[in-house]
């Protein structure tokens, strides 16, 4: 039987091709085993985003678990990711579980497991569930509907507990009476019915049930953005909030309609819980955020530390400590006052919030941000290489042979996740093979972003020849 792995959030793969009935079947057994190896009585909730088959991949993982011996509690719709892990939580409850691929191509499907405090599950905790994967088939009879009917599984309407808990937590009536003028894109993902509900002046795009996503892969970057943009920029919007498929990560626009990076959230984010709204607490990151983040950490005072790529290694740290805020260079972000999950819709809103309590347009808060740490730039590319290529570029960023890239000299490598090679205080690259795509990523910062494509040319010169 092919070997199941867990990637940087959970297990994904092509549906029809890796991802089948009989693969899920194993990982759902394997992840009912760890379920009943922790707790006597163990429970958990089931959603699925919008994707294709998420209903029957859904109820196939909730039968194997019922007959398990697990109580199931199930979503009666598409939900999100962030839906599943506050359920989770609140409900108390052993775990989570979502389908989903996240911000993967509409061909992919995938496996998340959330932890009983509400946030992706741990490593120590996915590495059991790998190891209780069978290497062989496994079979179980479709007792769905009984199950149903007997009670052993039940339904539960997270997104409207979700939807609750947003309408507590900010002061809604004061983003609508504020006059700024909102959009929103789904991105055909399962965000798509939350903005509706609570901002329902908002613009809305890709608001729709559509799990092909029309061939564009639901991540909230630049480039998937473009029909976004020109809404932004048609309707002169002040604010342009994205989600991905499963609305954990965000894509941000101000009123020039140009696209604001997770670096610059995280720094507005900082920015507005320490010194608007007085709260102290240890900021986190992961090894590919911009060094902008720890310098004005430094500047108020507050503890700062850096992890491995994934949130799982951040929300672990979350569950422990005092965390004001966790994040990632790719648009997953958590502060404290909610669950220790990426939430695009619950940071789209702090800012939008930060904007009516300050009154004023992003730009303006982001030049607040300027004024502490300076200017600064970071972008991507993104390189689709064949295996034996990337592990070459690796094996040679490992054993130390690049001096240079172009005209930058490498001062300083670091290594705890990738490669990150340092030019100048503000300068560096970093080269990292994805977890979850047969990709390799490519990140530089710089003072401007002609600067950062600069170095990415270097770089990509350097290692492609």
């Amino acid at each position: 039987m092919e070997t199941i792995k867990f990637g940087t959030d959970g297990w994904r793969a092509i549906i029809a091709e890796s991802y089948t009935i009989q693969n899920l079947s194993r990982v759902a057994e394997a992840t009912g085993k760890w379920l009943l190896s922790g707790a006597s009585g163990p429970s958990v909730i089931i959603g699925y985003d919008c994707r294709f088959n998420g209903k029957l991949f859904a109820e196939t993982t909730a039968n194997i678990l019922a007959q398990m011996g697990v109580r199931v509690y199930l979503t009666p719709g598409f939900s999100s990711t962030p839906m599943i892990s506050f359920a989770t939580e609140r409900k108390k409850l052993s775990a989570g579980i979502i389908i989903t691929a996240s911000h993967n191509p509409p061909e992919y499907s995938g496996f998340k497991i959330k932890g009983y405090f509400g946030g992706p599950a741990y490593p120590s905790m996915i590495k059991e569930v790998e190891s209780l994967i069978p290497d062989h088939e496994v079979s179980y009879s479709n007792q769905f509907e009984a199950f149903i009917s007997g009670g052993q599984i039940s339904y539960f309407d997270a997104e409207a507990l979700y939807i609750d808990h947003l309408r507590t937590s900010f002061d809604i009536a004061g983003i609508q009476a504020s006059g700024m003028k909102i959009g929103y894109d789904a991105m055909y993902g399962a965000g798509q019915n939350v903005i509706r509900q609570i901002l329902p002046d908002a613009h809305l795009l890709h608001c729709e049930y559509n799990p092909s996503f029309l061939g564009t892969a639901p991540e909230p970057i630049e480039k998937n953005l473009q029909e976004f943009e020109q809404l932004i920029a048609r309707e002169k919007l002040s604010i342009g909030l994205a989600t991905d498929g499963d609305a954990d990560r965000i894509g941000l626009y101000d009123e020039r309609a140009q696209f604001v990076d997770s670096h610059h959230i995280l720094l507005l984010l900082i920015h507005y819980l320490h010194k608007y709204k007085n709260l102290s607490g240890k900021v986190v990151v992961t090894f590919s955020v911009c060094s902008k983040v720890e310098q004005l950490c430094k500047l108020y005072n507050l503890p700062y530390q850096v992890t491995q790529i994934g949130f799982k290694y951040i929300a672990e740290i979350m569950v422990n400590e005092n965390v004001m805020t966790g994040g990632e260079e790719s648009g997953g972000i958590a502060i404290t006052g909610h669950v220790p999950e990426r939430d695009g819709i619950f940071i789209g809103l702090t800012l939008m919030e930060f904007m009516a309590k300050t009154g004023k347009k992003l730009t303006e808060l982001i030049e607040e941000v300027y004024s502490l740490v300076g200017s600064f730039s970071v972008q991507r590319y993104d390189l689709h290489l064949k295996n034996e290529q990337k592990e070459e570029i690796i094996n040679t960023c490992r054993s130390g042979k690049y001096q240079a890239f172009g005209k930058y000299v490498i001062q300083e490598v670091q290594d705890l996740d990738g490669f990150k090679f340092i030019f100048s205080a503000d300068e560096w690259v970093m080269i990292r093979p994805s977890g979850t795509e047969p990709v390799l990523r490519v990140y530089a910062q710089s003072a401007t972003r002609s600067g950062a494509f600069e170095i990415l040319d270097a770089t990509k010169q350097t290692i492609l020849g």
